[in-house]
């Protein structure tokens, strides 16, 4: 296979063509799946390609690499079996004794995974609030800290963190920036462009976008020591991209730029309906004027604020988990991303420690026609 040298070529163009990746033997357009977990030696018992074992570096993990790398701007990409194993690679990598500061609003999985583990695996972490600037700094200043971790927009109340102005702090105390850009995917943002050393995507979700691929990604701006021990980690402990779901994740970042954007169209239409109901305590999305991250998002989003909002309803539990259940077009699903809408009473799916409000209802928005959609949930709401 070839991967397409014009430069002069969009982002756009090269990701919906695979990168240009051809198969050279039958000219298909679509790349083979790469099945063989092994490769041969060549006469002179070198490596074909550096290739010897699927878990250190398959073909067919290499092609969805390659491309989120491209579209990331970063200089290295690794593939891995989920989302939380992509998250959990960047903590198996640091040293006993490290600390890690995290933000307060973040997927839970990863918040789960620090407090079953963390303190078995000598990691110590404090948790901040990435919208306040000061707190972070004032962390920072006064605990050594070998990696901060946050998601923007982060899940589930979506807000949002400026992302050059953490890697500024960060960088100044020599700490690693690391960013789940899952929501904003690299169509709305490029977290490496505004000073991020590691972004991380779990590609179940936008990446690759039709809800039958379980798949993380992590993107590096520099091959450094810190990226080498992530590598280790992947090659021993195996939390290895399986080549069919490498393959359909491919599929599915072909036709990412479409998808996001109409997801976006779709997110605003609805966030800005849900914001003037009556019966809507607060809608919680970058996209509006109203939202206190707004600005910031405008600045580090181009062409969308993401497909993702939440909803406070007036009450509590009950009453939340009432109005999902009258869902019609919205399937009552965990997950994200997909091109079929989704919507969730998130606490049910999380643990009663978290902060998610009893009465948050998270959606994910799809691509359906958006009328569709507002009359689902006006349905829902006034029914």
């Amino acid at each position: 296979m070839t991967i397409h040298d014009d430069q002069s070529l969009s982002t756009e163009t090269r990701i919906s063509q695979a990168l240009g990746h051809e198969d050279t033997t039958t000219g298909a357009v679509v790349s083979p799946i790469h099945v063989s977990t092994t490769y041969a030696r060549l006469d002179d018992y070198s490596l074909p390609d550096d290739r010897s074992y699927i878990r250190d570096h398959g073909l067919a993990q290499s092609l969805p690499e390659a491309m989120l790398c491209e579209l990331e701007g970063g200089a290295q990409a690794l593939s891995f079996s989920s989302g939380i194993a992509a998250c959990t690679a960047a903590f198996h990598a640091l040293h006993q004794g490290d600390h890690i500061a995290v933000s307060d609003t973040i997927y839970h999985g990863v918040l789960s995974w620090l407090e079953h583990f963390a303190e078995a695996r000598g990691l110590k972490y404090t948790l901040f609030n990435a919208s306040n600037l000061d707190e972070f700094a004032n962390l920072i200043a006064h605990t050594p800290t070998k990696l901060v971790w946050f998601e923007t927009p982060a899940n589930p109340t979506w807000n949002i963190a400026d992302i050059a102005a953490i890697s500024e702090i960060a960088h100044q105390h020599e700490v690693i920036v690391a960013v789940d850009s899952t929501c904003a995917t690299p169509v709305l943002c490029r977290p490496i462009e505004w000073g991020a050393d590691l972004v991380c995507h779990s590609a179940t979700k936008y990446l690759n976008g039709h809800s039958d691929v379980l798949a993380g990604m992590l993107v590096t701006a520099k091959d450094t020591p810190f990226w080498q021990r992530i590598k280790q980690h992947r090659l021993m402990a195996g939390p290895t991209l399986a080549s069919l779901e490498a393959h359909l994740l491919v599929r599915g970042m072909r036709t990412l730029f479409l998808r996001v954007r109409k997801q976006c169209e779709n997110a605003m239409a609805l966030a800005s309906y849900l914001e003037s109901h009556r019966k809507v305590e607060y809608v919680c999305y970058p996209g509006l004027e109203s939202n206190p991250g707004h600005e910031i998002a405008k600045k580090q989003m181009s062409g969308g604020y993401g497909g993702m909002l939440s909803v406070l309803i007036p009450g509590g539990r009950e009453e939340a988990i009432a109005v999902a259940c009258k869902a019609r077009v919205f399937k009552r699903a965990t997950s994200l991303g997909g091109v079929e809408s989704l919507l969730e009473h998130r606490k049910t799916s999380e643990s009663e420690s978290t902060k998610t409000p009893e009465n948050l209802i998270r959606i994910s928005v799809g691509i359906e026609d958006i009328n569709d959609l507002i009359q689902d949930w006006k349905q829902m709401l006034d029914g």
